[in-house]
Parts: structure tokens; sequence; C-alpha cells
């Protein structure tokens, strides 16, 4: 008899309409085939969910057995698997011999798909050696039957056997041998060929190498299970591992694409020859290409990346063909491909590999398909890198790229801007050229954001003087007419003139009338229209420029970065020439454009109103023009101190970037000095124990080591009711992927036996109870462990509550409530990062928002800026070198992810006042409204915990 019951999956089971034993016998005596087959999957349910109902058992094998309904045989090896086959005493039931007789009859019976269902059923009830020791002889004869299929199901039924109980089957290697030397079958073959090698690996390696020269002309799985012998051969001693290398060569060609998979990987770990690294490359490669599957494809990429950390230089040729796996349509595949690209190309193919890059780039201009805007993006983001690490191909791409700044893709123009930005930093040679192209490509903008950009790169790079005046040109082409708003009166007016005589039928008309006094100051004289019939007001603004469409827009923004821009020019031109008439129209252009965007921001024909920020900036940059040459300190921060701040940003992204690659490379393995040593000569395995040098390997390398803090496991422990309470209960609460286990002590503090007690647990959020509760009885101050599973789905805070119920004196129901179980939402949240563009686009996007206030005794901002991150496990983006520096003010991005793939973004915006109290709030989004509300719950706990420094 088995010691342990097997596990089966709870299947729902209908209360309402479940029949009594009484009716189930009468269906099964008297009932149709149909009848008998719903009243015998009904008790099959029911067993499987704890309810056997044994007094049927025998009315099964009088009217069940018997039949020859082919369904009903099939339900029946069902419930032959699930029903309680043993008395109460651990001895085989009387009727299991009428069982064991009809099992034996399918066993000889002449249909051969009966043989092989029943053959098949025999490995369910391998435990069971008593019901299995009379079948052996019949099982046995059914390996020299005719047809295959009986054939190849006997082998793995007398395999499971020999597994369970080796002494049923005690010739098991020789039968195995045997049969092998007469069978034909490839499927058979390669059954007995399994079962051989782990009963007898010799005799399969003795097998193999009689048939060296065929294994190429195999069967796909006789294939496959040749690689698996060679595995298990070669983690021993063997002098056959030249010949496995050879075959597992000639395999690389194999027709089958799994068979190529595992004799790439196969041949991988007998050698580290060069070629052979090389050749399973190659083959892998070809299959990330072939393979039709997406998720095969990110598999065969995983085990090539390994394989490129391991040896480095020898795949470096192979990068072009990698390169072809970008022709795949989907984007994670494309991904994963373009980060092995990035990591292999080196100075050597650094140009092949951005030529390659630049015609896929043109290829999504040229070609409209699916997700064309993404891979674009992912295209400019890696060849940014590949700039930025070889500076010889950054003059080569960087044109090319500039194309791109008009593109209606924003977030791709956005990396293209990024990416000039840098180079023009880094390379000073290529900043001439650079700028000209961008001064040249202006007209062609629409996005705020690249104007920003852009004006700022003009702004700070922009040296020469035709240079400069070449771009204020430009600057004023893309503004159009200033003063604005005098232009939009005017144009306002003439659109209202032109209306009233198209509706008199005139098409054109003049007048004359005396001089105007505009809203800016200036006068104006109105002379004469020419209007015409189809003017109007939208036409009017899809052709107006395109910086003067934004401004109107409402982007003011993008008009305090021009004035910045402006300023910065200004000061340079003012610096570069001696003819000081044209430095002053200049400045004075420079400060009448400002104006009229300040005037043009208070009027009615923008959007939106100008916002304070950005009108104190314009103000500052008039001032700082007004005030040239009596403020050098302001005209040194202009020129120079924004340039220095860009550059040591450039250099901290640098450096986080290093640490971040080194941390990944270096993974140190801290080892006590009192561990224990294994020496495997003075172990007391057996002499046939196989080896296992991957697992001596893991072992060595502290790899899968799992310590549990015996501290920790008391922290997570919730005493759920009273000590004065009947029954005192506390739980082990402990966090398992998405399950969350529950270990509940419950101990009886009374003198009398608790009966039919219940723990009956019920959950708030979205959190699911798995188990059913179960009926218990504990003895007097006795104690009882129970286990109970619930799901977890989302990030949510949930709460788990419930009861303990029993029988009391004079059959009265007893009950104690417990107190709730709060499951903390930080044990799935994980720290993680993203660039700022996409931390922008989800903050724009995510529409549930949560605002903490700030209510705190520290003193720091950069400390509690440490606390809230710790409390809430969630990473800092903003770089440290933005927040360096002594400033009552700090601003700050997190970003965090959970298990199940939820975002969560928060910005940290404080202030320390004069009195060195933190004031402010911390603005918490995401794409579902529990996880705001959780980390929000989290914050406001976490400030309340929080002590003043000693």
């Amino acid at each position: 008899m088995p010691t342990e019951g097997p596990c089966y999956t709870v299947v729902f089971e209908d209360n309402t309409e479940t029949p009594s034993t009484q009716e189930l016998r009468s269906a099964l005596e008297k009932g149709s085939d149909d009848d008998k087959l719903e009243s015998l999957r009904k008790i099959v349910v029911s067993t499987v969910n704890g309810n056997p109902q044994p007094t049927l058992l025998m009315p099964i094998i009088q009217y069940i057995m018997p039949s020859k309904n082919k369904q009903l045989k099939k339900l029946l090896h069902f419930y032959w698997e699930v029903c309680p086959k043993y008395d109460e005493n651990g001895k085989l039931k009387q009727e299991m011999i009428l069982v064991v007789n009809a099992i034996r009859n399918d066993l000889q019976h002449p249909n051969e798909y009966i043989r092989g269902a029943t053959l098949r059923f025999l490995q369910k009830i391998s435990r069971d050696a008593e019901l299995l020791e009379p079948l052996i002889p019949t099982l046995r004869a059914n390996l020299e039957h005719r047809h295959s299929y009986v054939r190849r199901a006997a082998v793995f039924a007398l395999h499971t056997v020999h597994r369970e109980h080796p002494s049923l089957v005690p010739d098991a290697a020789e039968l195995m041998q045997t049969f092998l030397a007469a069978e034909s079958d490839a499927s058979c073959k390669r059954n007995a060929l399994v079962f051989l090698a782990n009963v007898a690996l010799p005799r399969a390696v003795e097998w193999l190498r009689g048939v060296w020269d065929g294994i190429v002309s195999m069967d796909e799985g006789l294939q496959m299970t040749v690689v698996e012998v060679a595995r298990m051969d070669c983690a021993h001693d063997t002098t056959h591992r030249p010949k496995y290398i050879r075959v597992m060569f000639e395999l690389l060609g194999a027709t089958s694409h799994a068979v190529k998979y595992e004799a790439a990987t196969t041949l991988t770990t007998l050698t580290q020859n060069a070629a052979a690294v090389k050749a399973a490359a190659s083959c892998l490669v070809t299959l990330a290409i072939k393979e039709s599957d997406n998720n095969v494809k990110l598999i065969v990429l995983d085990r090539l990346d390994t394989l490129r950390e391991r040896h480095r230089r020898i795949l470096d040729g192979l990068i072009m063909d990698v390169l072809q796996v970008l022709s795949s349509a989907d984007m994670e595949v494309r991904r994963k491909a373009m980060s092995i690209v990035l990591s292999m190309t080196s100075g050597r193919n650094a140009e092949d590999v951005v030529l390659s890059l630049k015609k896929q780039l043109l290829r999504t201009q040229e070609q409209d398909f699916d997700k064309a805007s993404e891979y674009r993006q992912l295209l400019i983001q890696s060849i940014h890198v590949l700039a930025i690490r070889f500076s010889e191909v950054a003059a080569s791409v960087v044109h090319a790229l500039m194309d791109f700044l008009g593109d209606s893709n924003n977030p791709s123009a956005l990396d293209v801007v990024a990416f000039v930005r840098e180079v023009v930093e880094k390379f000073p040679a290529l900043r001439l050229a650079i700028t000209g192209k961008l001064t040249n490509t202006l007209m062609n903008m629409r996005s705020g954001k690249v104007f920003r950009g852009v004006l700022w790169i003009l702004g700070e790079y922009v040296e020469e003087l035709d240079a400069i005046e070449m771009v204020l040109g430009e600057i004023r082409k893309i503004i159009g007419e200033i003063p604005i708003l005098a232009a939009e009166l005017r144009e306002e007016e003439g659109s209202s003139l032109g209306d009233e005589q198209h509706d008199e039928g005139n098409v054109s008309g003049t007048g004359t009338g005396r001089p105007r006094v505009l809203a800016d100051g200036t006068y104006a004289t109105e002379t004469a229209y020419s209007v015409s019939s189809t003017r109007n007001t939208e036409s009017s603004k899809t052709t107006k420029p395109p910086l003067r469409a934004l401004i109107l827009g409402g982007d003011f923004f993008t008009g305090a970065v021009l004035a910045v821009a402006l300023t910065k020019l200004v000061l340079r031109h003012d610096k570069l020439t001696s003819d000081r008439t044209k430095a002053n129209s200049v400045r004075a252009e420079a400060m009448l454009t400002m104006t009229s965007i300040i005037r043009v921001g208070q009027s009615k024909f923008v959007t939106a109103p100008i916002d304070e920020d950005s009108n104190e900036r314009i103000l500052g940059c008039i001032q700082s023009l007004s005030e040239l040459s009596d403020r050098q300190e302001v005209n040194e921060i202009f020129l120079k101190d924004s340039r220095a701040a860009y550059a040591q940003m450039l250099g901290a992204q640098e450096k986080r970037a290093a640490e971040k690659k080194a941390a990944e490379t270096v993974k140190e393995n801290v080892i006590q000095v009192d561990d224990l040593l294994t020496f495997r000569q003075f172990s007391k395995k057996s002499v046939d124990d196989a080896v296992d040098y991957v697992e001596d390997l893991g072992k060595a390398t502290g790899a899968g080591e799992v310590r549990e803090d015996f501290i920790s496991n008391l922290s997570r422990i919730s005493q759920l009711t009273g000590f004065s309470d009947p029954v005192y209960a506390e739980a082990y609460v402990k966090m398992h992927g998405f399950d969350i286990l529950l270990d509940v002590l419950l101990v009886n503090q009374t003198s009398n036996t608790l009966q039919n007690l219940c723990l009956d647990f019920a959950t708030l959020g979205d959190l699911k109870l798995v188990e059913r509760p179960t009926v218990y009885t504990i003895a007097p101050h006795g104690f009882q462990s129970i286990k109970a599973t619930i799901k977890v789905s989302s990030t949510e805070t949930g709460v788990i509550f419930g009861s303990i119920l029993w029988d009391g004196p004079n059959l009265t129901e007893c009950c104690v409530i417990l107190n709730d179980i709060h499951i903390d939402i930080m044990d799935y949240i994980k720290p993680a990062y993203c660039s700022e563009t996409q931390f922008r686009s989800m903050w724009t996007e995510f529409e549930w928002e949560n605002r903490v206030n700030v209510s705190t005794k520290m003193t720091d901002t950069r400390e509690y800026l440490k606390h809230v991150m710790k409390s809430t496990n969630m990473s800092c983006l903003t770089p440290e070198g933005a927040m360096s520096g002594d400033c009552d003010f700090l601003s700050a991005n997190m970003y965090a992810r959970s298990l199940f793939g939820e975002d969560a973004l928060a910005n940290l915006s404080i202030e320390k006042t004069e009195t060195d109290a933190i004031v402010g709030h911390v603005r918490i989004r995401s794409k579902t409204q529990g996880i705001a509300l959780s980390l929000g719950d989290r914050i406001t706990m976490s400030q309340r915990d929080t002590k003043p420094p000693l």
C-alpha cells in the first residue's frame, strides 16, 4: 500500500443537483449507456473531491465493467485510478480481484486500441504493486504484438512499472536489449532506448555503437533519444566522447528543428572547441531565422545570448547573420536580437552593422507595415548606442538620422534629438556640419518637444558668426511675422471683412480710414483688402509657420526655450561682431520676438493663456539682453553653465551604465569560513549512483541555495485569536510567487474534545481561496496544523478574514472570529528602471492618480526620498547628478513594476521651509486603481512610522 495518496485537481461539483447514492446505484443498474456514463462521471468527480462513495464499487463492477461501450471503458479507467483500492487495514479489497481479471482480459483484447489504452492506464496505477503483479506476464506478452501501437505502449508501461517496483521486472535490461535488436518500428525503438538508457546505460551505448553511421537517417524521435543518451553517457568518464561530438556535428544538419536545437545545445556541453561553438551558434541563428513560432525564436535567442557570454570573440563573425532575425514581425524577437547584436558589435564590424541598420531604417520609411513606427524607434535607439560607442561611425549616421526630425512618429524624432545632442557634445569636430543640417531642417519640424531639443542644441553649439545669423534667419521663418499679436489682429479683421463682403456678393473691395492704434502700441493703416471667398480661420491656421502654430496652440514651454536660445545666440553674436549697429538690431529683434510671445500669450488668440513659469523665464531673458554689458556673470551662466551641466549629466549616465555593467558581469559568491566542505571521495554514495557534475558545479558556485531567515519568518506570524479564547490560532504567512501560503496552528485550550472543527477563510480584494475547508477533531489541549493556499491575481492590498466553527455541548455551534490578515503588496512590487521617454509616455497614458501630502518629522529632503523608496520598493530614475548640490527643493521620479507586469509611477516634489520642515506631495500614477491606492496607503503608513533623528 502506498504511504501517500496521489494528489488530484479539484473539479467543480454542482452540489445543488448531486444525486443520492441510491439514485446513482439505480442509474448504474437500470439506466442506458448515456445514463451510466453521466452517473459514472459524477462518481469520479465526487471521488476526486474527497467523497469516494465506496458502496458503489461493487455496482460499478457488476454493471459497468462488462459493458463494451468505448466511452464507458475509458471513463472506467479514470475511476480505477482514483477509487479507494485498500480497506482500513491497508489490505487490497477483495473486489479488486475482479478488477484485475477485467484488466487482464483487456490486455488480451483482439482490438489493439483497447490494449493500448489499457497499457497506458497501467502507468497511472504503477504504485499499486499488488494490482500489477498478476498482470506482468500478460504485459510482457504484449511486447510481441503484431501492431507497433501496442508494442510501443507496452514498453513504456514496463518502464513505469520497473521504475516503481524493479523486482517485478528483474530482467528489464536483457529484455529491452533483445527487443531493440529485433524491433523495426522507429517509435518502438525510441521508447525501448529510453527504457534501456535509464535501466542499463552501458547496454544502450553498446547498441549505439552498432548504428553510428545510421543515426543521421533515423527518425526524429529516435535522434532526440540518441542526443539524450549522449548527454547521460558524457556525464561520466567515457571513451566515446569524440564519436558523440562527430554525431552532434552531423545532427546539426537534420531536417527537424527540435533535433537541431538539442544537437547544438549538447555540442557546446561536450566540447569548447572554437569550431564546434561556432557551428552550434550558426545552427541556432538559422533556427531563429527559419522558425515560425515567436516563442521558439525567443528561446533560441536566449540560448544564443548565453553562448555569446561564454565565447565572446568566437561568435563576432556571425553578427551579420543575427541581423537577419530582424526581419521577424514580432517586436519582442526584434528587441532580443537587437540586444544580442549590440553586445556582439566591436570596432571591426561596427561600420557594417550600422550600414545594415541604416538600410532597415530606410525600409521602415519606404514601406508601411505593422508596428513600423515602433521598429523605427528601436533602430534609432540602437544606432544611437553604436554611434556613441564607436566614434568613427557617428559622422556617417548623424546626417541620415536627422532626416527623421520631421517624422510624424514623435518618439522616433525625440530619440533622434537625444542622439544628436549627445553626438554634438562628445564630438566637437562634427558640430559645424550638424548645426548646419539642423538649421536647414527647422521648417520640416512639427512637434514642440523636437523644437525644444533642436533649439537648445542650436543655442548651445552654434558659435560661428555666419552660422548664428543663418539660425536667426531660419527662426524668423518658423515664427512668422512679428509682432505676433498685431499680425493676428490684422488677419482676423481681414478675414471678418472678407466674410462680410462675401455675404454681400463681393469678392474683393477697397477702403480707407484713419490710422489705428494696435494692442502692442504700434500704428496701422487699413488701405486695402484682397480676400478670397474660400478663406476661413481653419485654413489660415494650417498655413501658419510651424513654431507660430505651436505658440498659438498654447505651447509656451517651447516659447520659453526659444527665448533662451535667442538669448544665447545674441550674447555670442555680440561678442563676435564689431558692427555695433547690426548687433543692436539683432538684439532688438530678439527682444521683440520674446515680447510678442508674452503679449500673444495674454490675448484671446491662444488656446490657453501663458503660464507663470514660462512668462517669468521669458521676462528674465528680456532683462538679460537689456543689461547685456552690465551683468557679465549672467552671460557666463547662459554661455557656459548650461553646457557644463549637460556634460556632467552625460558623465553621470556613463558612470551609472558602467557600474550597472560591472555589477552584471562580476558576481561575487560569499561563503562563510565555517561552511561544511564536501569531498566526493568520502561521500556515502553507492558505486552505481551517477555523479551529477552540473549539481556539483552549482553547489560550488553557490547557485540555487536558498536560506530562510528565522527572524524574518517570525515577523510574518499573525495572531488570529486571543490567548483566552477556547481555540488559540496563529498563522505563518509566506509569499510564494503568485500564491499566499498560510500555515495555521490551532491549539485546543479546553479540556474537551472539539469535534467537527472547521477553519473557514474568506478574502477581500483580488484574492481567491483554493482549498475547501476540511473538518477536524482536536483532542483536549491538542494541536492541529492546517495549510491553506490563496491565489493572488493583481497588486492590490487584500484582506483575509474568517472564523473557527465547532460543535459544542448539546450540539450547539461555537464560533471564534479571527483577526484580519492584511496582505502587504510590497512582496509583489520590485524596483525597475525605464527611460525618461517611457516614463513620460506612461505618465500621460495612466488615468489613475493618488496624491499624498508629505507629513514627516524628517528635515533632510534626500533622506526623505530614500525613506519613500525603501518603504515602496521603488527605484529613483532621476540621476544623482541632477539632485546634487545644496538646494531646499527636490523633485524626483520613481518607478517600480509588479510581478503581474503592472507599472507604478511616482513623482516626489518636496521643499524645506525656513523652519526646516519638509512640505510637498507625492503623486502616484498607475493603470489600475488598486496599485495607486495601495502605494498611497503605504506611504501614509510609513510617514507615521518615521521618527525624528536623535
